[in-house]
């Protein structure tokens, strides 16, 4: 089954507010103009019943379907950008300099928005659809905090879906897995405390940036040589500061990173060996050291019979040759994993194209996708609340 109609004949109009969307990026929280486009829009609509300030800037918006069900589906899309400046040269650009849509939040805005507008004007469903316009989901956790406003509990949703862009996969395309298909986030940051001195004196110095050097180089052997080989994990330090002058042994350093990893047995093994190996090393020369672990998003895990839901509708839309159910695990993080925690759903992943690159500055959301998604939407929100 091809595109719906009504999805192809909203092509232009959800075109432009894409791009409306993109010209006015708007950072984590601080998203109260894309917001009050979206609620105006739902308002439009004639969306039942709409909400703002879920989770300080997020909307959701009720969509009552055919007959008295209380059950309800939520979908969900992310409104923010990203703190870059873009050059793809586009005429709908980023007006604002050091901002821009280099994720294609704007592209699921829109297509959800068209979604509804969909959905309002067919109802051909029995329940009620919750469509959820998330912020910050770039670091801010806007997903956990909407969760914990109870926005579940508030419009009764059941199951939760959410979608994104992937470049590289054609548009039309689809791709999905059961279990875990994005990773956990975590950030560390590691203090090393020697003792300073001249640079020519180094025996009388505990020297905290050799040290450091050590601790960078065991910390790539949780991956190589602690964790199971079949299970994937990141481990990547992605800062060193040390010293403030070319004859001078600094008294710290402070080195810095992010673990990635796919189950929280493995996230425990990261969080654990990371200190043992800081204390050691530390020990073993003479210095103090101490690791600062944060847990950031947790693992995006969908589950088995969402999944096939959302499998199933991805395939009435582009087919079975379209819909990969097998995708490798992307170790890059998606704050979605909250609200799958909260209730059983499944994340999928829809076709962009030959563009550039995630958070990419030549990056651009393709408009060609948003048919696709309007219909995925649809499509899904039939299937899971028929009679």
């Amino acid at each position: 089954m091809p595109i719906l109609n009504r999805a192809a004949d909203l092509q232009d109009e959800v075109t432009e507010w894409r791009r409306h969307i993109h010209t006015r990026p708007e950072l984590m929280f601080d998203v109260e103009n894309t917001a009050a486009f979206v609620a105006e829009k739902l308002k439009e609509f004639g969306v039942d019943e709409i909400v703002t300030g879920i989770g300080r800037t997020g909307v959701v918006g009720l969509i009552r379907g055919r007959g008295d069900s209380k059950r309800a589906i939520g979908l969900r899309a992310d409104m923010d950008a990203l703190p870059l400046t873009e050059i793809s040269g586009k005429p709908w650009a980023s007006t604002t300099p050091g901002k821009m849509h280099a994720c294609g939040h704007d592209g699921h805005t829109a297509m959800l928005l068209g979604a509804a507008k969909y959905l309002a004007e067919s109802r051909n469903f029995t329940g009620n659809v919750a469509v959820i316009f998330q912020p910050a989901e770039e670091g801010g956790g806007g997903g956990r905090l909407m969760v914990e406003d109870g926005m579940m509990e508030r419009f009764g949703i059941e199951e939760v879906y959410g979608m994104h862009n992937m470049p590289g996969l054609p548009v039309g395309a689809f791709a999905i897995r059961k279990g875990p298909i994005m990773a956990s986030t975590d950030e560390f940051t590691i203090t090393v405390k020697g003792r300073g001195g001249h640079a020519a004196q180094p025996h009388g110095t505990i020297d905290p940036i050799a040290i450091g050097a050590q601790i960078v180089t065991n910390l790539q052997q949780i991956v190589s040589r602690t964790a199971n080989p079949l299970r994937s994990m990141v481990v990547s330090v992605t800062k060193f500061n040390a010293g403030f002058a070319y004859n001078v042994i600094p008294n710290d350093a402070t080195i810095g990173g992010t673990v990635r990893t796919l189950t929280p047995e493995d996230r425990e093994l990261a969080e654990r060996r990371i200190g043992e190996i800081v204390a050691g090393v530390s020990a073993a020369h003479g210095a103090e050291g101490s690791v600062a672990y944060h847990r950031n998003y947790p693992v995006t895990f969908n589950h088995a019979r969402e999944t096939d839901y959302a499998a199933d509708s991805a395939r009435a839309i582009g087919g079975d040759d379209n819909v990969n159910v097998e995708v490798d695990p992307m170790m890059g993080g998606e704050d979605f994993s909250y609200m799958l925690n909260a209730r059983p759903g499944a994340f999928i992943f829809i076709g962009n194209g030959d563009s550039a690159g995630l958070h990419n500055p030549a990056y651009d959301f393709n408009d060609e996708a948003i048919a696709h998604g309007i219909s995925y939407w649809v499509k899904l929100a039939e299937q899971r609340l028929t009679a």
